[in-house]
């Protein structure tokens, strides 16, 4: 059974997959932040993500993700949730396929367990 650092997460991914962004970002602490596998840099505060998120929407379809190894370890109102993502989209029309080690660490806020830091690096084919 999933936790609920695990869960918060599927269901951030679940949304991002449907491509409902704006669903997707309410996922994301206002201070969060995140490294971005394409444009390979860090993106800062909520503002940051929406913003890119808004340039990456047009660009990217098929989205399909899937999280395996899942471990999740929460010490009061702060969570660490480890997993490793596999991910399927198009971008600019070319198919793209990531494979990475994923760390989110989470902070609830009120009922709700908002991210703080996203870091995913996808590791290149053997």
């Amino acid at each position: 059974m999933a936790g609920p650092l695990e869960t918060a997460v599927r269901q951030m991914f679940a949304e991002f997959d449907r491509k409902n962004f704006r669903e997707a970002l309410r996922a994301f602490a206002d201070d969060t932040q995140v490294v971005d596998e394409i444009s390979r840099k860090w993106i800062r505060g909520h503002q940051g993500v929406a913003e890119y998120v808004r340039q990456l929407e047009p660009v990217i379809e098929g989205i399909h993700t899937e999280i395996n190894d899942v471990r999740e370890k929460v010490w009061g109102d702060v969570g660490l949730m480890t997993c490793w993502a596999e991910q399927d989209y198009t971008l600019e029309g070319k198919p793209q396929h990531i494979s990475s080690p994923t760390t989110v660490v989470l902070r609830r806020e009120g009922p709700e367990w908002r991210i703080v830091l996203f870091h995913a690096i996808p590791l290149p084919k053997e």
